[in-house]
């Protein structure tokens, strides 16, 4: 059973998929990147694992991305943080300022309901066929040893509590990568995450991680073709951090 926290997409046969890692207000930077790879709106798409905002200088242009038909995202832990700053009493303007947010404290009210209306309306997962199989799309990581788990999770979604416990792996979790885990997830293709800044694109068992860090210094961009998982640039071997 599919629901609202889950968007399901049929194979692209016109044109070329690819994801892309965290952006964190890179736009500028990300349509380079596009016109460079000669992406095509009018028959590819773009798909991001979320944190479209925060840290970089054009947070507020993600509205306008996220209006266009070609590009679809997840939620990430950043537009979490941006929703409960806007919503009284759930986030400390202090704490999401230090976490890049001072973009959206600036607005007024009324801007600001509107970033926390549209980044709400983004799912927290996202599932891609492809000719090889489908393809799952999380910020962080899958909440349950499957992804079928997950989504049945969501589906029994009745309570904000309920579905904080769920969130909070798909938003928050670096347990996979920080521990090298190759397990992977088994009933899917693959599953395409970001959270957590590597110097280079890896991946553990059928796990993308493709942050590159594009906001900070000496960091870029890195997308994956989701119809063959090559990388752009290519993945080396060796897992290799970033410091964030």
């Amino acid at each position: 059973m599919k629901n609202a926290f889950v968007h399901r997409y049929t194979q692209n046969t016109a044109g070329r998929d690819f994801a892309v890692g965290d952006i964190h207000g890179m736009f500028r930077l990300l349509q380079i990147e596009l016109d460079n790879m000669g992406f095509d709106a009018s028959r590819d798409r773009l798909f991001s694992v979320g944190d479209l905002v925060d840290r970089g200088p054009d947070s507020e242009l993600c509205l306008e991305w996220i209006s266009k038909p070609w590009f679809h995202a997840v939620q990430g832990n950043h537009e979490d943080m941006a929703i409960r700053y806007v919503n009284p009493g759930h986030r400390d303007a202090a704490h999401y300022a230090m976490n890049g947010g001072a973009w959206l404290i600036g607005k007024t009210p009324a801007e600001q309901a509107e970033f926390a209306l549209e980044l709400a309306a983004l799912p927290y997962a996202i599932e891609v066929e492809t000719a090889d199989g489908m393809i799952g799309i999380v910020h962080a990581d899958v909440a349950g040893e499957t992804w079928a788990e997950m989504v049945d999770k969501f589906a029994a979604v009745t309570s904000n509590n309920k579905l904080k416990a769920v969130t909070n792996h798909c938003l928050w979790d670096r347990m996979r990568v920080t521990s090298e885990d190759q397990s992977g997830i088994p009933d899917v293709r693959a599953v395409i995450v970001g959270h957590t800044p590597l110097k280079r694109p890896a991946a553990l068992g059928n796990v993308y991680h493709i942050d590159t860090g594009a906001v900070f210094r000496e960091g870029y961009f890195t997308f994956i073709d989701l119809a063959t998982l090559e990388t752009i640039p290519a993945m080396p071997k060796k897992l290799e951090w970033e410091a964030a």
